[in-house]
């Protein structure tokens, strides 16, 4: 996984997009990470000998990794990994041969009429 714990990341999909937040913990096993202050969600406590009272508290829920782009500190833009590939403007040998064909037959078409042409007049 490419996020850390105490990265600052962006939110790309979901119901907090565009939002910005700390990662807290990352669940390596799911591909998912949890984000301070981003997609809460309430969960009903029941009552028990240690808390008397059920309430309804909030949380963070885990969002999939695929969903948070890190962000750098300093210009605050989302970071994206360069990937470099050799662009070659090489076309493929059989279709510069038939392109070629094509042309020649062409020419040789547009010759042969001038020829009959002169030779009929």
């Amino acid at each position: 996984m490419k996020v850390k714990v105490g990265d600052n990341v962006r939110i790309l999909a979901g119901k907090d997009k565009g939002k910005e937040g700390r990662v807290i913990k990352t669940l390596k096993k799911d591909n998912k990470v949890v984000v301070e202050g981003i997609n809460m969600v309430k969960k009903h406590v029941k009552p028990n000998r240690m808390n008397e009272i059920g309430s309804i508290q909030e949380m963070e829920a885990p969002i999939h990794v695929s969903n948070v782009k890190v962000v750098t500190k300093d210009d605050k833009k989302v970071a994206k990994k360069e990937v470099k590939e050799a662009k070659t403007e090489k076309a493929p040998k059989a279709a510069k041969k038939t392109a070629e064909k094509k042309t020649a037959k062409t020419t040789e078409k547009k010759t042969t009429k001038k020829v009959e042409k002169k030779a009929s007049k």
